[in-house]
């Protein structure tokens, strides 16, 4: 027995040692630091840290959560609106809280969570850390909180009776209704879905007899209500197929818009949301009598184009500048009409003179639809001194014969030019690095602007070599059949010799690989493979669609 005491005791330290659990960590496992005992908070916004999360997750059962870099532009921009809806949520005493963490310096939390981009959001729901929601909501102060009522409340009002409906109905002007016999059906789900992302719409749902009578209804039905058009659209329930998402999703976008919708800040999101490829658009001065008297037979004319076609009115009197620009238009131009294909960016006009009339315009809609008319391409005049500075500039007038010019290697930035020499040109097209808006009413986009000097840093180092053509050129005012651009910058490459060879670069956009790129012939040596641009991959997001 007395042999057997020093064996129990080394057990017992054993035990100990190995910590409360009785588990050893194991060597090169990281030390534990202890807990903090309170998350801090600035601006209202919690500050996260490794040692705080569990923490702020136990004490937070609704925890949106923004991972930034101090340099990230875009993280800049967000900052305001983040504290702002911070606020917003404290003053309602809501149950959801925003918090935030430099990903810079806490890379454990980043490669846990997987965030390659920044900013990049998580919705924590109940504590559940390994299955965050990833937030896929506006960017600004009150979309932000919307979201997340919708998903800490219910996203949708329960109807009882005809007051409560009545009352939804007059305190929106876009109200959607979903009138279910049984609200235990899974097609209440995927409503109740839809709800909590549809943040411009105000959304109910009943399952009271007394109003599917109301509203003379027999079946389950979804129903848009609104305070224009036509006033009311039904979207009944597939009874076999039940309730489908994707085909509700674009009912409600489509019958949410006005049949002509102007242009302009405000609406611009929701036009190029609506995922109508087709938009027809009049261009007119609001400011001339002349012209506000067209604008009956051009909304006469879009109610057999819904859902196909979206008819959009431009003032050029108002500041859509870069629209017009984007269609090489002028004002003095106006009235007129446009066509284009958002999917293909590809642009219509009618014969010059005609006038605009109910029966022009659909006519018109009818041709394009049909195929019989062609597209027309933007170009610039070639400029007097186009090859007389260090990055040559090209135009849709001269590409061909520089770009393919057999007895040079040509090397081409197709960028929106938003600098100096072409302020106010453009459009908000997506940024080759980050592939978010470039610009519209936003400051030149970051990566575009950080290349430039680059850029010209490799003309400046080629200057004395005959074979070698650093240009550029503007693809928002010149456009090439054989090269649609639907980023910002796009880099080609076009080597000497026959055969019109293209080669896109991407790589690094710095001068010492951008020099590689050209002394190895337009490709990049194999044992230094291509790596990627440390801020766009820090920026990298899910791509948006092209917009005007």
């Amino acid at each position: 027995m007395d042999g057997q005491l020093p064996l129990v005791l080394l057990l017992l330290l054993l035990l100990r040692a190995s910590g409360p659990e009785g588990q050893d960590p194991g060597p090169g496992a990281p030390e534990e630091e202890p807990p903090e005992e309170e998350v801090p908070e600035e601006d209202g916004i919690l500050v996260l840290t490794r040692r705080n999360l569990g923490l702020a997750l136990r004490e937070h059962r609704a925890l949106l959560v923004q991972f930034y870099a101090p340099w990230c532009g875009h993280c800049k921009a967000l900052a305001p609106e983040y504290s702002k809806a911070a606020a917003l949520l404290a003053a309602e005493s809501a149950r959801a809280r925003l918090a935030k963490v430099d990903g810079t310096a806490e890379t454990e939390l980043t490669q846990e969570f997987a965030v390659t981009a920044y900013p990049t959001l998580k919705f924590f729901r109940d504590g559940n850390r390994t299955h965050p929601e990833e937030y896929t909501g506006p960017r600004e102060a009150e979309g932000i909180a919307e979201w997340l009522r919708r998903r800490v409340g219910p996203s949708a009002t329960r109807l009882e009776d005809e007051e409560g409906a009545q009352a939804l109905i007059d305190g929106r002007e876009v109200v959607v209704i979903g009138f279910f016999q049984d609200l235990q059906d899974e097609d209440v789900a995927t409503f109740l879905a839809l709800a909590q992302d549809a943040l411009d719409m105000t959304f109910g749902l009943t399952d009271q007899p007394k109003l599917f009578q109301k509203f003379g209804l027999t079946k389950d039905t979804v129903v848009l209500f609104k305070k224009f058009d036509e006033g009311r659209a039904d979207f009944p329930v597939d009874e076999e197929l039940g309730l489908d998402l994707g085909d509700l999703s674009h009912f409600l976008l489509t019958h949410s818009m006005h049949l002509v919708t102007e242009f302009n800040s405000q609406t611009s999101p929701k036009i190029f949301s609506a995922r109508i490829l087709n938009h027809l658009l009049l261009f007119v001065n609001q400011t001339l009598v002349s012209h506000q008297e067209l604008l009956a037979g051009f909304g006469e004319a879009a109610p057999p184009f819904r859902g196909q076609v979206l008819f959009v009115v431009v003032d050029v009197g108002a500041d859509n500048d870069h629209v017009l620009q984007y269609f090489g238009l002028k004002a003095a131009e106006a009235p007129t009409l446009r066509f284009i294909n958002m999917e293909t960016t590809k642009k219509y006009a009618p014969a010059p003179g005609g006038p605009v009339t109910a029966s022009s315009v659909s006519a018109f809609c009818r041709a394009v639809l049909g195929g019989e008319v062609k597209p027309y391409l933007l170009s610039q005049e070639v400029p007097p001194d186009w090859d007389q500075r260090l990055v040559k500039t090209l135009v849709g007038k001269n590409f061909e014969q520089v770009a393919f010019d057999e007895t040079k290697n040509v090397f081409i930035k197709f960028c929106e030019c938003r600098g100096p020499r072409g302020a106010g040109r453009g459009r908000e097209g997506l940024c080759g690095l980050c592939r978010r808006p470039a610009v519209l009413d936003a400051p030149w986009c970051s990566h575009c602007k950080e290349m430039a000097a680059a850029w010209e840093a490799l003309a400046e180092k080629y200057k004395d070599q005959d074979d070698v053509v650093i240009a550029e050129l503007d693809a928002t005012a010149n456009e090439l059949e054989a090269f649609p651009v639907h980023g910002f910058p796009t880099l080609k490459f076009f080597p000497a010799g026959p055969g019109r060879r293209v080669i896109e670069y991407k790589s690094t956009r710095d001068l010492e690989t951008f020099s590689k790129f050209l002394d190895n012939g337009g490709k990049l040596p194999a044992e230094e493979p291509a790596a990627p641009f440390p801020e766009a991959a820090a920026n990298a997001t899910t791509e948006p669609k092209e917009e005007l």
